[in-house]
């Protein structure tokens, strides 16, 4: 680590701290419990996964540290600072630097085999044409088990380092991992979408086995985890939505030991927006609910519409957020899902990417969402995400920010 290094860290967590240390951040933590609990102050904001390299007209963003591992220290705090200035939604930015855990072994064995096709020179977007690697029973098992390794000494290394640059600024933790139980998205691009749905009708045994293979392969994956202590906790975000809960996070840095029991995981089926719900009862519901047994509660949903399907998603072990995205009918989706769980609406990136922007579009879809699960007394939250482009011009997240905080808080 140089002294160049250091100085920027040391800077950065100063101003870091300045903002994790305002009283606003405890009022928004106490929110999200209220929602997380199942009794809804007000709807809740975040803004997640966006195009940085569009965002970073005024140097911002630019990243100056040299050392691999504080790099990525240095852009996390860059980026929520960021967010923070131009569109802090409900964000909750904690009094503690997180430090990633020397751990490896997340992988399963497999390498997409793909062509892309680039949109512009910062590979902001791309096409994805996948190649099938599973033409017969013989390759199911190239799906292997997780074989998660933990260097401590490289974690402990670490956070002496991290204690020794942030001394007097900030107290650091251990930054461990958060699982995604995904088989089909895996799938989906280990053998193209195309294949995926053409298997399902016309070699279901094959389907089955993969799933079931992966499924193992992340069970495995989860009690390696466990057993070495490397499951983040302590992270306050499940797949962009804040968790705080008086059972598993009742604040920054409150969580219990780092394992999946005390932690959420995220699940998801994307590809099956284009299936029947009985496709999904097979084929989805009893490898989930493996999976999810071993957590303390999970976020299901991105992509995929569940509208048409709330029975049996509602029914996953621990689950306690569902995700409405913009392919699933809002009416239902609030009319089915009940006054315990979180309807974790996704507004249409796609308002905010068009070539032209229509602010009053966005706001009457924001408004739409808002009259829906009021008239169902359901707990609502917003997550914008998925933004692959603002057309470089950034003031669309900061409008876009403005608009839905005037919503949620009429």
């Amino acid at each position: 680590m140089t002294q160049k290094d250091t100085k920027i860290l040391r800077n950065l967590a100063n101003a870091y701290m300045e903002v994790a240390t305002l009283p606003v951040q405890n009022e928004k933590v106490e929110l999200w419990k209220s929602l997380n609990a199942g009794k809804m102050q007000r709807p809740m904001v975040t803004i997640c996964q966006l195009p940085w390299h569009e965002l970073n007209g005024d140097g911002e963003l630019t990243l100056h540290v040299e050392d691999p591992v504080f790099r990525q220290v240095e852009n996390e705090m860059r980026q929520l600072l960021y967010k923070w200035k131009n569109f802090p939604a409900d964000m909750v930015v904690e009094p503690i630097i997180p430090i990633p855990m020397a751990i490896s072994g997340f992988d399963y064995g497999m390498e997409v085999q793909e062509d892309i096709s680039v949109s512009d020179a910062a590979n902001s977007v791309v096409s994805h044409y996948y190649t099938n690697q599973f033409e017969t029973f013989e390759d199911v098992a190239k799906i292997k088990d997780m074989q998660i390794t933990h260097d401590e000494a490289e974690t402990n290394r670490r956070m002496e380092l991290a204690n020794e640059i942030f001394a007097g600024i900030a107290p650091v933790r251990p930054k461990g991992h958060i699982f995604h139980l995904g088989p089909w998205d895996n799938l989906s691009t280990w053998m193209g979408i195309e294949a995926v749905y053409m298997e399902l009708v016309d070699n279901p045994e094959l389907m089955h086995a993969l799933v079931r293979r992966h499924t193992d392969a992340i069970i495995a994956g989860l009690k390696q985890a466990n057993a070495l202590g490397v499951v983040d906790s302590q992270s306050n975000l499940c797949h962009c939505s804040h968790i705080y809960t008086n059972e598993l996070l009742p604040g920054p840095g409150a969580g219990g030991a780092q394992t999946t029991y005390n932690s959420w995981g995220f699940g998801l089926a994307q590809p099956f927006t284009s299936v029947s719900p009985a496709t999904t009862k097979e084929f989805e519901i009893p490898y989930i609910t493996e999976m999810a047994k071993y957590f303390g509660g999970i976020y299901y949903g991105c992509c995929d519409r569940l509208c048409d399907r709330m029975d049996m998603v509602k029914q996953i072990p621990n689950v306690r957020k569902l995700s409405c995205s913009p392919w699933s009918d809002r009416e239902k989706f609030a009319e089915q899902i009940g006054p315990t769980l979180t309807m974790s609406a996704k507004p249409n990136p796609a308002f905010v990417a068009n070539s032209l922007i229509d602010y009053d579009v966005i706001e009457n879809d924001l408004r739409e969402t808002v009259e829906a699960a009021r008239r169902h007394n359901v707990n609502l939250e917003f997550i914008l995400k998925d933004v692959s482009t603002v057309q470089y011009q950034p003031q669309r997240l900061q409008k876009w920010n403005e608009i839905v905080m005037k919503v949620v808080e009429a």
